[in-house]
């Protein structure tokens, strides 16, 4: 089953179309990648999934049933933009408070056990204004998790934390559909930490969806390139963008796309008077996928 099927989704504000016909299907128990740039209707789309606005027209359905269901609303935990804490009051306190809104059974239970999941068990006691931003956005979390729900939408989590706190995200949100059984929907700029943890991915551009791939799809469409390093860079360049089709400069590295072999890269140059010092083989990333894809760039 599907957690979210999406179809030709559209959403009006006023003059303004910013869904404009979008499909997006999320497998259960996916961590989906949501990505584009700003404005290209990232946001509406997950507001509209979690019924905080209603789309223009289209269908939304949830593990295969309207998202204005009542049952499947109880399913989906939230965190679009930042946690609505009470900046004084403690971590403790505000998830009990969370936990009274939500008509949690055994609250005290469940505010533990959200906490220990977005490592967060040791900080109880901190008022929610002394916590870092990526303390903050693991209560933020937490708080999504309180019911057990089957989907989490997340907005944005990792944006603006250090390398240890990206990595404590990378860790609770394998945990949680790994150990917790969630799907979750997670937007990102950072696209290099989106890829460690993704196993499906949805690019959207104004308002429409126009790619969703697999982690394994998208490794295999990910191009190998040859980088190489000479004295003589420029002239090199030149050379090799005369017999290969893509060839680019990028970190100190000439980069060539469409070379069987490395070492005929290197033959050639020889050839040709120019020795090679380095040469290595790479592929593309998620982030540089992604901008080819935005310019239009053949990959394959």
């Amino acid at each position: 089953m599907n957690a979210i099927e999406i179809k030709s989704l559209t959403k009006n504000f006023g003059a303004k179309q910013a869904l404009k016909g979008l499909n997006m299907t999320v497998p259960e128990g996916a961590i989906y990648g949501f990505i584009g740039e700003n404005g290209s209707g990232k946001s509406t789309t997950e507001k509209i999934i979690c019924g905080l606005i209603h789309p223009s027209g289209g269908s939304v359905k949830l593990f295969g049933k309207d998202y204005t269901n009542v049952d499947i609303r109880a399913k989906i935990g939230v965190l679009i933009e930042a946690p609505g804490c009470f900046q004084n009051y403690s971590v403790w306190n505000n998830m009990m408070l969370q936990a009274a809104n939500l008509g949690i059974k055994n609250p005290e239970q469940e505010v533990v056990k959200a906490l220990k999941t977005v490592r967060m068990e040791g900080a109880a006691s901190n008022k929610y204004k002394n916590c870092s931003l990526g303390m903050k956005q693991r209560v933020g979390i937490a708080m999504a998790l309180l019911g057990n729900p089957a989907l989490l939408v997340l907005d944005e989590p990792i944006n603006g934390l250090d390398a240890d706190g990206m990595r404590i995200m990378r860790d609770v949100l394998l945990d949680v559909t790994k150990n917790h059984g969630c799907t979750v929907v997670v937007s990102s700029h950072i696209l290099g930490e989106l890829e460690k943890i993704a196993t499906h991915y949805g690019i959207v551009r104004g308002g429409k969806m126009i790619r969703e791939m697999t982690a394994a799809e998208l490794d295999a469409d990910c191009r190998t390139y040859a980088a190489l390093q000479t004295k003589e860079m420029s002239k090199a360049k030149a050379l090799l963008s005369c017999k290969y089709s893509r060839v680019d400069e990028e970190n100190e590295y000439i980069r060539v796309f469409d070379a069987e072999k490395p070492e005929d890269i290197v033959t050639h140059l020889y050839e040709n008077g120019i020795l090679v010092s380095e040469i290595k083989t790479a592929k593309i990333g998620l982030e540089e996928y992604y901008i080819d894809l935005m310019n239009g760039k053949e990959r394959g």
